[in-house]
């Protein structure tokens, strides 16, 4: 047995001791294979360490690679998907050619083809769910800035809507999200698909791609809500961000948005360096950490809105058991499910429980 500090626990690990909150609640049992969700789940908790068995190798899960299957076939060969997916394939085909002209100095940014293109992922009147749920289904094409930039400008405007903005400031809160990233086209292709975590020198030349999309669009003629959420899109409600270190209302209002749908799809999506996270353990840490990181004005219709669109859908739990979620709890992660046999069971009650996977 190793007692490892939660930082240098992997996915895969073996657990050789049941796991406690410190109020003494079992929220990891002995000899669990850990995922990424379990360990996420012990952060929200405070966890400091974990007592692990060594020389443990993963060992693959058929029922979890059979319910993949069974989902991403359900989705993936119905018609509404199928058109989904070649509209966003052609928009990020679009946004990518349009960007590289620009960048070139061969054109300008014509911010009304790109809205038009972007809209279009709309014009099937998808509900929220389906459309997050086309959304999760794509991250088979390859992790890049131009389809993570597609996919904050939809949740961006999203959450837009749920603030109740006007339908002129929704286009242009899209925009901020489409060109939130411009700057990582200046960034190495060996610090951006780096499959590990970056060093202290790496993460800060990451960090520049705030300024340098800034300096690339500044003298553009563009709306200035779309030049702040370029360079200010990682600022902090607590004052912990970047590039100016600013603090609560002190952020512009849309940079403070995309910032939230950034996070988001990024801890949603694979990465070179980590598979994606289930959505609920992604609500977790916003629920944990966002009335801190976030403004409230945002985060808060964010949370209540992301959770309300999987009522009613069916999960997968960590125990390998499954269900349908009847309610969504003051805690926003910690549902009411019906499980397969017809019984309920309340992850509010249950801290060894967690929503593995949306089903």
């Amino acid at each position: 047995m190793v007692v490892y500090e939660l930082s240098q626990v992997k996915p895969g690990m073996l657990t050789a001791k049941d796991v406690y909150t410190p109020r003494g609640q079992l929220i990891v049992p002995s000899a669990s294979r850990l995922s990424q969700q379990m360990i996420q789940h012990m952060k929200y908790y405070n966890i400091a360490t974990v007592a692990i068995l060594p020389n443990e190798v993963s060992p693959a899960n058929p029922l979890r690679e059979e319910r993949e299957t069974s989902y991403e076939n359900r989705i993936r060969n119905n018609k509404e998907f199928l058109h989904f997916k070649q509209e966003y394939s052609q928009s990020i085909s679009l946004f990518q050619s349009h960007l590289e002209s620009f960048l070139s100095g061969e054109g300008s940014l014509d911010t009304g083809l790109l809205l038009q293109d972007t809209l279009r992922l709309f014009d099937n009147n998808l509900t929220t769910f389906s459309m997050l749920d086309m959304l999760h289904n794509m991250r088979s094409l390859d992790d890049s800035t131009y389809v993570h930039s597609i996919n904050v400008a939809v949740i961006v405007r999203l959450l837009g809507i749920w603030c109740h903005l006007l339908p002129a400031d929704l286009d242009v809160l899209t925009l901020s999200g489409l060109l939130h990233d411009i700057g990582k086209t200046r960034i190495s292709g060996d610090i951006l698909c780096k499959p590990d975590y970056l060093t202290d020198e790496e993460y800060e030349t990451m960090k520049t791609h705030t300024t340098l999309g800034y300096e690339m669009i500044k003298d553009a003629d563009l709306d200035p809500r779309i030049k702040d959420a370029v360079l200010l899109h990682h600022e902090r409600y607590d004052g912990k961000g970047y590039p100016q270190g600013l603090a609560k209302d002190a952020i512009p209002e849309f940079a403070a948005m995309v910032a939230i749908a950034d996070v988001y799809d990024a801890l949603t999506s694979d990465r070179c360096y980590r598979t994606a996270l289930c959505p609920f353990e992604v609500i977790a840490m916003f629920e944990k950490n966002g009335l801190s990181e976030y403004h409230p004005k945002y985060i808060l219709p964010f949370l209540k809105n992301i959770a309300q669109t999987y009522l009613h859908h069916k999960v997968a739990l960590n125990d390998g058991s499954s269900g349908e979620i009847m309610m969504i709890t003051d805690r926003i992660t910690r549902p009411l499910i019906r499980l397969d046999d017809g019984s309920f069971v309340s992850l509010e009650k249950r801290l060894d429980l967690y929503v593995e996977e949306i089903l």
